[in-house]
């Protein structure tokens, strides 16, 4: 029996046509390690992917996984913080983190000589923070500074505001980052809780993609890893993140940010469906012709026609059991009516007859694109093979991902864009807006 919980076990998943040998492992424990071997590279991007993120935190710990984010990297047991930024940066390499609604990701890029420094370094930090109190309050007043920095930036703040405005109290609607109250409040007895409840090895995907040899990198992180909490035992990986119930999320809200500000910035839109939805490819053109580049309908309409405005996009964002699409315009406060009359016009335009064949074949090309020239670089690929592994439980290929947008019909999109488009907006609005009517541009059913 413990010969048995001592044995990995490991898969080759797919031979990439862009020249990637996708394998993967688990460890006795359950936490995994997904490579994909790049013999033409000679960089390495490493991940460490732990399947929390703020959308697990309770209202009062609202900031933990963030928290822990910057403290990770504060020392160990071996290591100082200036130990950990300094062996990295002494190669030439680079690490970061950072924090999601559902997950969190712990990194590195180096020159293929350096992957061992790089693993033992991230395996250390990931297993064996020591969280002194002494970091707590340090980062405790970074963290202050960050969220305060957030709030003078609204180009970015709005986004927030509408995610609010669209989940309410659900911790979807939450910041990341948490608020100046629960930053505060929390204690390092509550962050240490945290961190030794959640980071657990079946919630861990380790991830890596260029010049590596897999073998070579579960020997490494087996090594690593040997003493700490993360390697042993019969536990298996915990599967993504359900689908679930829908979260429930309110229809025709408003979000008025009053500052005084010399733009103001503007997010409309409304929910969509959740990641696993089959129709999210047709959802990926449509949001290209609306609103994904220059040559898009939003884009032409707004600013190539009239000038109103210089950014204009729209976007999609799916999680497990909920989503959104969200058109963002940022334009002179006196001009925001009419950029928000023109985007309504156009949602309505496209819920009412659809878009054309020619619509139809740049929408999927943008898409294609973006999926192969995301590829062109190790820390994109390392990002697809974490994200496929902890949050669809599977890794599509390159080729699987074309066929997808490839098979995308005309009558598929205009069907979603008749159901998405039609829904009731909500609006989240940054500016000189004191008494200021949007009630037209809001409704609830």
């Amino acid at each position: 029996m413990a010969e048995a919980a001592s044995r990995a076990r490991t898969t080759t998943l797919a031979a990439d046509p862009l020249n990637g040998t996708v394998r993967r492992t688990v460890l006795p424990g359950g936490l995994r390690v997904i490579t994909e071997a790049v013999p033409a590279m000679r960089s390495v991007s490493i991940g460490f992917w732990v399947g929390i993120g703020s959308r697990d935190e309770s209202p009062s710990l609202s900031g933990a996984s963030h928290f822990l984010e910057h403290l990770l990297f504060k020392g160990t047991k071996r290591r100082s913080a200036l130990d950990i930024s300094s062996e990295i940066e002494a190669v030439g390499g680079e690490t970061n983190a950072f924090t999601a609604k559902e997950y969190t990701c712990y990194y590195a890029r180096v020159l293929d000589a350096d992957l061992p420094l790089a693993i033992d370094v991230l395996c250390d930090v990931i297993s064996s923070s020591v969280l002194d109190e002494a970091d707590v309050e340090t980062e405790r007043g970074v963290i202050l500074e960050e969220i305060a920095m957030h709030d003078d930036e609204p180009g970015d703040e709005v986004h927030d505001a509408f995610t609010k405005a669209l989940f309410g109290e659900h911790a979807l609607g939450r910041l990341i980052s948490g608020t100046t109250e629960t930053i505060a409040a929390m204690t390092r007895k509550q962050i240490a809780g945290f961190y030794h409840k959640r980071y657990t090895a079946p919630e861990i995907v380790i991830a890596a993609s260029g010049s590596l040899d897999h073998a070579a990198v579960v020997k490494l992180v087996r090594a690593a890893l040997k003493d700490t909490h993360l390697l042993g035992g019969d536990a298996q990986p915990v599967p993504e993140r359900p689908q679930g119930k829908l979260v429930k999320t309110r229809s025709g809200q408003l979000s008025v940010i009053d500052k005084d500000t010399e733009q103001a910035h503007l997010v409309l839109g409304c929910t969509s469906m959740n990641r696993f939805d089959e129709r999210r490819f047709a959802l990926g053109v449509l949001n290209n012709v609306l609103g994904g580049g220059m040559s898009s309908r939003l884009f032409q309409q707004v600013r190539e026609q009239r000038g109103l405005a210089y950014s204009v996009y729209s976007y999609t964002t799916q999680y497990a059991d909920a989503g959104l699409f969200a058109v963002y315009a940022g334009c002179t406060p006196g001009k925001a009516d009419e950029v928000l009359r023109i985007v309504q016009d156009e949602l309505a335009e496209v819920a009412a007859n659809g878009i054309t064949a020619a619509e139809l074949a740049r929408g999927k090309g943008m898409l294609k694109g973006g999926f192969v020239l995301g590829l062109e670089d190790t820390g994109s690929r390392m990002s697809r093979l974490g994200k496929g592994e902890l949050l669809y439980g599977e890794l599509l290929s390159v080729d699987e991902l074309l066929q997808r947008v490839d098979a995308v019909t005309l009558d598929e999109v205009c069907a979603i864009a008749t159901e998405l488009l039609s829904r009731p907006m909500s609006l989240a609005a940054i500016g000189p807006f004191v008494g200021h009517d949007f009630s037209g541009v809001v409704r609830s059913s």
